[in-house]
């Protein structure tokens, strides 16, 4: 008898804490905030190639032949940059502007051959230069949030200074091309990786073209890096209201 009663409350007993432990456990259910904080946007979500300019500036390189027949190229150095009216989201046309600056290699000469100090031996890697003034079509290749592939075909003028770092000298006699302004293209595209909607660090590889001395074209490689910098209001986007300002930048 007393086993059975040892039972019946031991059955009671675990009933009760059951229930006490149930009803704690629903006093503990913790409610949802009435205004959840969603974590912030990722900082590329806003990419859509949609604002009309883009303004890029960089370093720029150039493996460069400073005349008709010379065996040793010039390495040069200097800047590559362009402005580019963005048409809609795949195609714009823009202008662009080079400057390339170093030394070359000439051939074999003794000079002016006359007097003495600099001018009285030999000439090894005078100074020369190209500037390019070219403009063309870009298109927008492909394209997502991350990066972006360009494709353009610059054409222009090309201005090489080939004089001054020899003086009076013939610049034949040293196998260079005479100072001159020649048909220039360039020819390539660019890897975009974007920063932020409007920031974009770029690597632009291009084939350039010049025809200095009638020489026919010569193919060059170049590249550059660099910042693109988007601005202008946004393709779709709504003009401001009468007296609110707009911010190009």
């Amino acid at each position: 008898m007393k086993s059975k009663w040892s039972v019946k409350l031991g059955v009671a007993a675990m009933a009760a804490v059951m229930w006490f432990w149930g009803a704690g456990a629903q006093g503990q259910v913790v409610s949802p905030p009435s205004h959840p904080q969603l974590p912030p946007p990722a900082p590329l979500s806003g990419v859509r190639y949609d604002y009309p300019w883009e303004i890029y500036g960089g370093f720029a390189y150039s493996h460069f032949d400073a005349g008709p027949t010379l065996l040793q190229g010039a390495n040069l150095g200097g800047f590559d940059a362009r402005a580019i009216r963005e048409l809609n989201k795949k195609w714009g046309v823009g202008v662009n502007v080079r400057g390339y600056y170093g030394t070359s290699g000439v051939i074999p000469n003794c000079g002016d051959c006359t007097g003495s100090g600099p001018n009285g031996g030999s000439i090894q890697g005078p100074f020369v230069s190209e500037h390019m003034f070219l403009g063309g079509p870009e298109y927008r290749a492909l394209s997502n949030e991350h990066a972006a592939m360009m494709l353009h075909a610059f054409v222009g003028g090309a201005y090489g200074d080939f004089q001054h770092g020899i003086g009076n000298v013939n610049p034949a006699s040293l196998g260079l091309f005479s100072n001159q302004l020649a048909f220039g293209g360039a020819f390539g595209g660019s890897i975009d990786l974007n920063r932020s909607p409007r920031l974009v660090f770029r690597i632009a590889p291009d084939a350039t073209l010049t025809n200095f001395g009638g020489a026919g074209l010569k193919e060059q490689f170049a590249i550059s890096v660099g910042v693109v910098y988007r601005m202008g209001r946004r393709f779709g986007e709504p003009k401001p209201a009468p007296g609110q300002k707009h911010h190009w930048w």
